[in-house]
């Protein structure tokens, strides 16, 4: 019983040796963690976003910070025309139903597949473009949340969508 005592008490002597350093196992409770994603904020995230034939998205999530700039970059890796197989990237606001969204796009061939009357359901959106072309669009990411991104050049919206995600 003596020897129990002796080696709980040992435990926790600062004294007693130990292969840990009071300095070492402190170390991660100083460091504040809020301050690492500041930085990330500040900065511009360049998003680059492929889209083929295929009608596929090479990415079906995004994630960037809140407030942060988006550099987003679409390329259509394909080979054929826009009238063909366009494809654009268009991202919702929170709550938008992406269903009734494409098929109203789909009556909008005359504003590059962007309904006029749905302005207020858009938060960004690229022209739609063809085979070998790129396009590029900047803008500011919302607040926190999940949103949704899609091609809306008709019937793509099923196969070409994402998360676009601000943390």
């Amino acid at each position: 019983m003596a020897a129990a005592t002796f080696l709980f008490a040992a435990c926790g002597n600062p004294s007693s040796t130990s292969t840990e350093t009071p300095a070492a196992t402190e170390a991660p409770a100083e460091a504040p963690a809020p301050a690492a994603p500041a930085p990330a904020a500040t900065g511009t995230a360049d998003v680059t976003l492929n889209g083929g034939d295929d009608m596929k998205y090479d990415l079906t999530e995004i994630k960037v910070k809140e407030g942060q700039t988006v550099k987003l970059t679409l390329h259509h890796t394909g080979k054929m025309a826009a009238d063909a197989m366009g494809h654009n990237f268009v991202l919702l606001a929170q709550g938008v139903d992406l269903s009734a969204f494409a098929q109203a796009a789909n009556a909008a061939k005359d504003n590059d597949y962007i309904p006029k009357d749905k302005a207020a359901d858009i938060i960004a959106h690229t022209k739609t473009i063809g085979g070998g072309e790129s396009t590029e669009i900047t803008f500011t990411a919302p607040a926190k949340g999940t949103y949704d991104y899609l091609c809306t050049f008709p019937g793509h919206w099923a196969m070409m969508k994402g998360k676009f995600i601000v943390e």
